[in-house]
């Protein structure tokens, strides 16, 4: 199975996209499931009624399925949240009873910020484990909150494991003790089984959105703002790891545009950044401009020609190799491929076994490899897209040559 998530800046027509996709996924033969969670369901509108009734896809995942082949799974994120409430309040019914609380009613939950975010993930953790499927589409939000959603499995791992570290299980013999000495109850065993059970889902998701089978489609009309909205969001995904397949060059003009300055001026910006983006070496496929905002299945089904994804999967995620310099500079080098970044936008700190990293408005904490934690950082450098970290070994913790 693959897995194509498509994002873009806002505007950028990435649900139209993600819808055509699918749709020309679907021609090819392909079994094509397509996630939607944006709010008024604009989906339903481009992909036309049902042409079935819903059914089971996976575990907590219905869809159904419309003209053209396509199954269309719709993302309730209020609905996930109450039921997802509930059970934790169920689970954690003791520790409320101690503390005198009330749990809520189902009627009673408004969904908080973030809840589209997770709900969307857990979808996305589902439609991996739907048989027969053989490509998964998914209509992204916009390309920064992309980023910051696709981070979160491995940014909340992390937060699991140095609140909850599952050695501090060991003692739970002697929380009674503990207890009546320190005068308070000690943490109740099921706050660490929910934390368990909370990082089996965030690896499940994370492996999905992390697998060699996962690409991200990015979607823009071409021009100075997309331009600038891409470097930075390409920086994020880069960050991350994540592999970009292609970028769709929406709304296209014919070249020329026939005598009128206006658009013959716009059709040649367009096709300066599509010459751009294809010279970095990403593939670009341009989706004609159909004079007018697509409204229903035929006007999708002219775009879907144009937007056909590869049947291969999008590749290897981008390595950060380490390259031994040690004979030549007395250094091992970390290799990060930050494409287009620039030196004003880096920081970097070393802390301990980790190694903190910001581009732009995206960080990250990543662990150093194995080799680089017996050496010290001894400097850094941009060029042609790639953060150039230098190491330099520990005489104290190397091993010594014999």
């Amino acid at each position: 199975m693959h897995t194509l998530l498509v994002t873009g800046p806002g505007g950028a027509g990435r649900t139209t996209t993600a819808a055509a996709t699918a749709l020309a996924a679907a021609r090819d033969g392909r079994r094509v499931l397509l996630l939607s969670g944006d709010p008024g369901d604009p989906m339903a509108a481009l992909v036309g009624p049902a042409a079935g009734p819903p059914t089971d896809v996976a575990p907590g995942l219905r869809a159904t399925p419309v003209p053209g082949g396509v199954l269309v799974a719709r993302i309730d994120s209020g609905e996930e949240f109450r039921a997802e409430l509930v059970a934790l309040q169920d689970r954690g019914a003791a520790v409320l009873n101690m503390l005198g609380g009330r749990a809520l009613g189902a009627e009673e939950l408004t969904e908080l910020p973030g809840a589209e975010q997770f709900a969307l993930l857990r979808a996305l953790r589902r439609a991996a484990t739907a048989p027969g499927i053989d490509l998964v589409v998914v209509d992204m939000p916009a390309l920064h909150q992309a980023v910051a959603t696709l981070a979160l499995p491995a940014q909340l791992r992390r937060y699991l494991a140095r609140l909850l570290p599952a050695e501090r299980q060991a003692a739970r013999a002697l929380r009674p003790v503990l207890a009546q000495l320190a005068g308070v109850p000690m943490p109740a065993q099921w706050l660490y089984e929910a934390a368990a059970r909370w990082d089996e889902e965030l690896a499940a998701v994370q492996a999905v959105i992390e697998a060699d089978s996962t690409g991200v489609r990015l979607v823009a009309e071409p021009g100075p703002a997309a331009d600038a909205a891409l470097r930075t969001g390409r920086l994020g995904l880069a960050l991350q790891r994540l592999r970009v397949a292609d970028v769709v060059a929406n709304r296209t003009l014919p070249s020329g545009s026939g005598t009128d300055p206006w658009l013959a001026g716009l059709a040649a910006q367009q096709e300066k950044y599509a010459a751009q983006w294809a010279a970095a070496d990403l593939p670009v496929l341009p989706l004609p401009h159909l004079g007018r905002d697509p409204q229903g299945p035929d006007d999708l089904a002219a775009l879907a020609d144009a937007a056909a994804p590869a049947r291969a999967a999008p590749g290897r995620r981008p390595d950060w190799p380490v390259e031994d310099r040690i004979a030549e500079d007395g250094v091992l080098v970390w290799v990060v491929p930050l494409p287009r970044a620039e030196k004003r936008e880096l920081d970097l700190i070393r802390r301990g076994d980790e190694l903190l990293l910001t581009v732009g408005p995206y960080r990250r904490i990543v662990p150093l490899p194995s080799a680089l934690r017996r050496c010290t950082v001894s400097g850094a450098a941009l060029a042609d897209g790639e953060l150039r970290i230098r190491f330099t070994p520990d005489p104290g913790l190397w091993p010594r040559a014999h």
